[in-house]
């Protein structure tokens, strides 16, 4: 019988996952041998956070597998084969990658097979990049049409259980999990398929009817948690689209909407593979720009004396996690108010958080720099003060991340300089005035204007 290799990546799970039941269908009655290769170029940029969290879901997944999974280190497409070849195997199936690497990773990977084939089934997505495109076949830049465009569409549903009858390979020698990385206090939450299934259950029921307007408050925890687990597909969107349709209200519709965004940067990157790195528009190339020095040390430490900014950044360091409108009030903090180029800042997300995603964390930066998909682009300018008291207007969020603060109340933990105790407990004054950084950023764009 043809025994077959599921090949896992970014989907770290049993259940609603097309490439098992490919792979299973493909083996006839045949074994499967599910496999994970640690590839040093991913694993090596990794930061802790994401190594942590990666160990943890291979080794539940494994679990759930009876210790079946194998795992091997080195570049998959020597790799990959070689599994293979020890397997006996006639195919080897894969979720699709749609990322600039992954694409040319699995191209490497095909040739060096042969005439085995990598058959790609399913994706990490609701729809996979490149599909969703207008009527002339051009992608879209801007994410309204696309919601409707891709809501319009809709997609296949869920895949369903495991399927019957699997049999694992357990012929292939594993060499294991190394060691997880130190965290230096980085807490992580639970992990893993079961995890993630419970969170989106808790979050169903109990938050998801207020997400609409909960999810842009840090200090309710309004957000679903999920991001870290749609990373590692540990649950699929469609599982979570498909759930939603017993839901109603404003609160699934723009969790819906979400998802679409997720959708929405990985085709973006899929057509622009350069915007992980580059400019995706690349006049602001030319903008003046400062490089890194103290005050960039300051934002990535937490300690700008702006305590919205401040709190997000000890967030992430504490918890490998960031509030999303934290993410925006950061990344614009760091571009426009300390001129500081974004693919710094999303190298430090990249390092620190737990759910890294190249195409989200990049486009998310490009969109607060003004040079992505944002339609009104650089002359949007997070007012570091004004944000805080909006989304945390009683400063509860301030005074979790920055202790200093602590004994200020209400909103005034916002603003300590307005307070003559403000300072008292070692917090550090403002690194820049932003009245004036403003107007400073706005001049370096009309420069590029021309």
């Amino acid at each position: 019988m043809p025994d077959t290799v599921l090949w896992l990546r970014r989907d770290l799970r049993l259940a609603d996952h097309p490439a098992l039941h490919a792979a299973a269908d493909a083996a006839d009655g045949g074994r499967v041998l599910p496999l994970f290769v640690l590839d040093p170029a991913l694993w090596g940029p990794a930061g802790a956070p994401r190594r942590a969290w990666l160990l943890r879901s291979l080794h539940a997944l494994s679990a759930s597998m009876d210790g079946a999974l194998v795992v091997r280190e080195g570049d998959p497409a020597t790799v990959v084969p070689a599994v293979a070849d020890e397997l006996g195997a006639h195919s080897v199936h894969v979720s699709a990658d749609s990322g600039p690497y992954g694409r040319a990773r699995d191209e490497r990977t095909q040739e060096a097979l042969g005439s085995r084939p990598l058959a790609r089934t399913g994706t990490p997505y609701v729809l996979g990049p490149g599909t969703v495109t207008k009527a002339d076949g051009t992608p879209y830049r801007v994410f309204t049409p696309f919601f409707r465009a891709w809501r319009e569409r809709g997609g296949p549903g869920p895949a369903g259980p495991p399927p019957a009858g699997l049999r694992w390979a357990r012929t292939v020698e594993s060499a294991g999990l190394p060691d997880e990385p130190d965290l230096a206090g980085v807490e992580l939450p639970d992990v893993g398929e079961q995890a993630a299934l419970e969170r989106w259950a808790r979050f169903a029921d109990d938050r998801l009817a207020d997400y609409g307007s909960a999810r842009d408050r840090p200090d309710l925890g309004g957000t679903s948690g999920l991001s870290a687990h749609l990373k590692y597909g540990e649950i699929h969107p469609r599982t979570l689209l498909a759930d939603l349709g017993r839901h109603s209200g404003a609160g699934a519709d723009v969790f819906r909407s979400e998802l679409a965004w997720r959708d929405f940067y990985a085709d973006v990157l899929w057509h622009h593979p350069a915007s992980a790195r580059e400019y995706l528009r690349p006049a602001y190339a030319r903008m003046r720009y400062d490089e890194p020095a103290e005050a960039f040390d300051a934002w990535r430490e937490g300690r700008t004396g702006f305590p919205f900014v401040d709190a997000g950044m000890r967030q992430l360091r504490e918890t490998g996690w960031m509030h999303n409108r934290l993410r925006m009030v950061v990344a614009s903090f760091l571009v426009k108010d300390l001129h500081v180029e974004w693919q710094h800042g999303a190298r430090h997300f990249m390092r620190w958080l737990r759910d890294g995603d190249l195409a989200s964390n990049q486009h998310g930066w490009q969109w607060a720099a003004g040079s992505g998909t944002d339609a009104a682009p650089y002359f949007r300018v997070f007012n570091p003060v004004s944000q805080g008291v909006k989304f945390d207007a009683d400063g509860g969020y301030v005074r979790r991340w920055v202790p200093e603060l602590a004994h200020l109340a209400g909103a005034a933990a916002h603003q300590p300089w307005e307070q003559p105790d403000g300072y008292d407990h070692g917090y550090p004054q403002r690194v820049v005035d932003h009245a004036a950084e403003r107007l400073d950023a706005l001049e370096r764009f009309q420069q590029i204007r021309g």
